[in-house]
């Protein structure tokens, strides 16, 4: 007769993708796993995998917890580029913030540590990368087609920018003290879309 799991895998999982999230893949063995968690390591291989396994299902989590928020800001009804701007500052504030800056962006630091050599890895950034810039372009299509947006301007162009910038922020925004960078990083991409 199976056993039954003594554990909710699913805060078992956020519990991972927050350890991963704070130190990175390298720096987090099997046995900090372990620890924080508070399950065996055989319960982890059971469930989960080996630590790359479950680094790639807490990197799904992160995106699936990330992507709603995004789509419901730049989707909403009514004028487009005011939705696209209060994106673009978030992003900036969220880097800024002193609690949330050292952990930075998982997608990011996942691009940063895990992409150059880890082709699932890379795969993850980019799907979530394409995602950011599916969504920052039918925003900037729509503003275009309700005026906000001068014709002659290129919304997958103005995505694309908008995305490297976004991420840059987060980057920026980890390693530096001055707000000042990131906040005037924000803005000066933002000018470009009047």
């Amino acid at each position: 007769m199976a056993r039954s799991k003594e554990f909710d895998p699913d805060a078992v999982l956020q519990s991972a993708l927050e350890l991963f999230w704070q130190r990175g893949y390298e720096a987090t063995s099997m046995a900090d796993l372990v620890e924080h968690l508070g399950i065996g390591r055989a319960s982890i291989y059971a469930t989960f995998g080996n630590k790359r396994d479950l680094y790639l299902k807490a990197l799904d989590r992160y995106g699936e917890s990330q992507n709603p928020t995004l789509l419901r800001e730049l989707s909403q009804p009514g004028p487009a580029l005011p939705a696209v701007r209060t994106v673009v500052r978030r992003f900036a504030a969220e880097a800024m913030d002193d609690a949330r800056r050292a952990a930075g962006c998982f997608v990011t630091n996942t691009a940063a540590e895990l992409a150059p050599h880890d082709t699932a890895a890379a795969r993850r950034v980019e799907l979530s990368w394409e995602h950011v810039e599916t969504l920052l372009h039918s925003a900037l299509v729509r503003a275009q087609a309700q005026g906000e947006l001068a014709e002659e301007r290129d919304p997958r162009a103005l995505a694309r920018m908008l995305l490297v910038l976004m991420q840059g922020l987060r980057v920026v925004g980890k390693a530096s003290s001055d707000p000042a960078r990131v906040r005037d990083a924000a803005e000066q991409a933002l000018a470009l879309l009047d």
